[in-house]
């Protein structure tokens, strides 16, 4: 009977993950997306530390497949893969505050690491801590003309607190009615 139930578990958590990859075929604002979210739902909740990673990265890829591939996609494998290591950090102690904060973390986690990746592969910035900061003024202020949202930064960290209040709510709503939904182990 224990094993149906940590089946169950570990059934409703993949397939949070797998619609957070869907979703990132619905037209959405730029950089409003799911990908932070389903990093760190399935780092908290998927408990052995290879599911944790191999899930969530396997959703991510497979929908890039069909989405495309940038130059500067290792920036954003690389964040991903942070915000499951942030996901499990949080995993002993799920409450509201905490994913918010992580959600956060890995927003700015994201804006760093893809800014930076832009800076390195872009002839526009010089190869200098000028340019470097140069290439983060401009990624807070890319598409702020209010017709893609609010802006390119302050979208990322709109969808990730939304689609992670998405998927740690319906998870958790999900438990209070089917009480046999549990973390994996």
């Amino acid at each position: 009977m224990n094993k149906i139930k940590n089946n169950s578990g570990l059934i409703f958590i993949i397939s949070v993950i797998i619609a957070g990859a869907f979703f990132r075929f619905i037209p959405h604002w730029p950089n409003f997306t799911p990908i932070a979210a389903m990093a760190l739902f399935g780092g908290a909740y998927l408990g052995r530390k290879h599911l944790a990673f191999l899930v969530p990265f396997g959703a991510m890829f497979l929908s890039d497949l069909i989405l495309g591939f940038h130059k500067d996609m290792w920036a954003v494998y690389v964040a991903f893969g942070l915000t499951v290591l942030i996901g499990t950090m949080i995993r002993s102690n799920i409450k509201f505050t905490r994913v918010a904060l992580a959600a956060l973390s890995s927003s700015v986690i994201f804006f760093l690491l893809t800014n930076f990746a832009a800076w390195l592969s872009s002839p526009v910035y010089p190869q200098t801590f000028a340019g470097l900061i140069s290439s983060y003024i401009a990624g807070l202020a890319f598409f702020n003309n209010g017709s893609f949202g609010l802006s390119f930064f302050l979208n990322e960290i709109a969808g990730t607190l939304f689609y992670n209040g998405l998927f740690f709510g319906v998870y958790a709503l999900a438990r209070q009615k089917y009480p046999g939904l549990v973390r994996t182990a």
